[in-house]
């Protein structure tokens, strides 16, 4: 097949292809058409040839849109780089993907140059620097379109590194066109609808959008940056249809607006897990949510809930999409029982095939059942799935095996509790010690209040230890919790109570630190020796 924009705007040319809500400029299939296969042969002429490395530190915009497209044209790998990295950040993700160049603008052209080292650089704007190139100032040199096969690489993009150094996942021709159908099957797909991009072109949830557009011939909207009363505007405006977000992008749009545009059908909502609370303000202002789950390595929607699912069925990401299988595997490589937690393992035409240039690591990523996600999770007795934490989360205590996203999961359920982060901090005799970050709804919540239900709802090693009441958790730009911050600010917060108080204990709860109140912590001898596993409580019922 040749790139799919060539085909849309033979089929569709007259129709609407792209509008940037910056400035109300439109293109129809057949206008974004002629404007690509100049731009590929602008990067023909600086040198990409089918299976180069062409890497993009633009932000979201109709010429960022385009250079995919010239890209996908001319046969070359996108590399999309976030444009929020640091020079430092930016080399070594540069020197793992093998760019052969590397596009940006007068923005992110100083952090392109010290990044690049001997890649060469080129802008779509007017040079800053000695030595950078001008896009559209090379004359465009004329060539053929590439065909492509479903096992050709499109797209090599960073993971989040959430695991520790981001890994570079290869997403390929025939992942693109599976995810496309298989999310048109669930979402469902108009001939006018209008999807309204917010998300970073450097990841997948962004990108996305992009190419699906173009298969089934509607329209997208792209924000050059996103910010809750604008995007929220722009639904109105633009008579959005669709729109893809993260749960706290959400939450501050509802904020800002109260409620969104009736124009909406599906509001796509994932790269965290969204809260209950969340999920029932949306059946409650009639907004059409679909709780997602997916991966870069899955080229985007793992399982996606509707929204009569998501509000039968609280914390489901709903089933697998087509043609993908969803396994839980346990500890000991079993295949779990329904209802039983375990770790998610991906199979289908949208996985990757591997991520890049690592052998090592592909072995210990893929296992019979396919690719292991390292997040926890269960499937119930009608194959709904259900998404606990990241396996790296895991806090040990004791020798017990604590799920913090479990524990957040009952604190949330807590009408007085807006939302929780549970981690493990270190502690010299169970290992760790179960701890939470608390966003209260009710400000008259104490930490013994929190205790006493924690008590009725968790086997005793999975109660926390230790507490802290803010204002917000942290979150990273994709809305998942910034759970180093969170450990990092529990960590500190225990110390200083060590340091007040010794270990704090039944007499010394509520204690106020600056704005933020901590809360009691072994409770006592008699409720470590609780919490030893040699010695387990009578109402222990989960290891």
């Amino acid at each position: 097949m040749r790139d799919w924009l060539t085909h849309r705007a033979r089929s569709t040319p007259d129709a609407s292809a792209i509008v940037a809500a910056d400035g109300d400029e439109a293109w129809t299939y057949a206008g974004l058409d002629r404007a690509v296969e100049e731009a590929a042969g602008r990067l023909r002429a600086l040198g990409v040839r089918p299976g180069d490395h062409v890497a993009l530190l633009l932000e979201p915009s109709v010429t960022t849109v385009g250079l995919f497209h010239a890209s996908m044209r001319l046969g070359a790998v996108v590399v999309p780089l976030g444009a929020k990295l640091t020079a430092r950040e930016l080399h070594e993700r540069l020197e793992r993907s093998d760019a052969m160049v590397v596009i940006c603008n007068e923005k992110t052209e100083p952090e392109a140059i010290e990044a690049a080292g001997d890649v060469p650089v080129a802008t779509i704007g007017e040079p800053q620097w000695e030595g950078v190139g001008c896009l559209p100032e090379i004359d465009p040199e004329p060539g053929d379109s590439y065909e492509w096969s479903r096992e050709d690489t499109q797209l090599l993009l960073s993971t989040s590194g959430s695991t520790g150094e981001p890994k570079l996942v290869p997403i390929t021709m025939g992942s693109l066109l599976t995810s496309a159908v298989a999310s048109g099957f669930k979402l469902g797909i108009d001939p006018d609808d209008r999807w309204l991009v917010t998300l970073s072109l450097s990841h997948m949830g962004g990108i996305a959008p992009l190419f699906r557009s173009v298969l089934y011939g509607t329209t997208v909207v792209i924000r050059s940056s996103f910010d809750p009363g604008g995007a929220a505007d722009d639904l109105d405006r633009y008579g959005i249809t669709v729109v893809s977000l993260v749960p706290t992008m959400l939450t501050e749009m509802l904020d800002s607006r109260g409620t969104l545009s009736e124009s909406l059908r599906a509001v796509l909502l994932g790269g965290a897990p969204a809260s209950a609370e969340l999920i029932d303000r949306c059946r409650n202002y009639s907004i059409p949510v679909y709780p997602t789950y997916g991966m870069t390595e899955t080229a985007s929607q793992i399982a996606t809930a509707t929204p009569e699912q998501a509000f039968e069925r609280p914390n489901t990401v709903g089933q697998p999409l087509m043609w993908t299988d969803v396994t839980i595997v346990t500890d000991d490589g079993t295949v779990a029982d329904p209802g039983t937690r375990g770790e998610i393992h991906v199979a289908g035409p949208t996985v990757t095939p591997g991520y890049y240039n690592d052998d090592g690591y592909n072995k210990e990523m893929f296992s019979e059942h396919g690719l292991r996600t390292g997040d926890v999770g269960h499937v119930d007795e009608t194959g709904y799935l259900y998404v606990t934490n990241r396996i790296d989360d895991r806090i040990i205590t004791g020798g017990e095996n604590v799920e913090p996203g479990e524990v957040a999961e009952v604190l949330r359920a807590e009408p007085q509790i807006e939302d929780a982060a549970v981690v493990g901090i270190d502690d010299e005799k169970w290992g760790e010690r179960v701890a939470a970050l608390i966003v209260r709804a009710d400000e008259s919540l104490t930490a013994e209040a929190v205790d006493d239900y924690c008590r009725e709802h968790l086997a005793s090693y999975k109660i926390p230890r230790f507490l802290v009441f803010t204002d917000e958790i942290p979150r990273t730009v994709s809305g998942t919790i910034d759970r180093e911050t969170v450990r990092d600010r529990l960590t500190t917060f225990a110390e200083r109570a060590h340091e007040a108080h010794g270990i704090p204990d039944a007499e010394s709860a509520d204690v106020l630190v600056p704005d933020e109140l901590i809360a009691g912590d072994e409770q006592a001898e008699s409720t470590d020796e609780q919490n030893n596993p040699q010695s387990p409580p009578d109402d222990e019922d989960e290891s």
